[in-house]
């Protein structure tokens, strides 16, 4: 069974920092894309940012310059750094890892809440 296992959510205040990470049972070189997304209330999941196989890198244009995604081979993770924290960035950030083939799959989904 696949495993996709998120972790590093929390309260911050804004413009503090905060570090998601991702991993997953599926070998990093078996994956198309690894990626972050976010659902606040009332709103549709949108992406934040995304990686491809390639090392190729996506991001919203309301996080660029503040959040970065990074991706640690040996240890098939995915890590969203986010500095400059602000209350808009208040969401559920749900990880997504799209395999070469096969289904996609989310994480269970972690809570940021940025407080003003």
């Amino acid at each position: 069974q696949v495993q996709v296992v998120e972790s590093g959510g929390g309260l911050v205040q804004a413009g503090g920092s905060l570090r998601l990470s991702c991993s997953t049972s599926i070998s990093i070189f078996s994956i198309n894309a690894m990626g972050w997304y976010r659902q606040a209330p009332g709103k549709q999941r949108e992406l934040v940012a995304a990686i491809t196989r390639g090392g190729s890198r996506n991001y919203a244009d309301s996080v660029k310059g503040r959040f970065t995604i990074s991706r640690d081979n040996a240890k098939n993770t995915v890590v969203l750094q986010m500095n400059s924290l602000k209350p808009e960035d208040t969401a559920v950030y749900y990880c997504n890892v799209d395999p070469i083939v096969g289904n996609t799959y989310w994480g269970q989904g972690t809570q940021v809440t940025v407080s003003s």
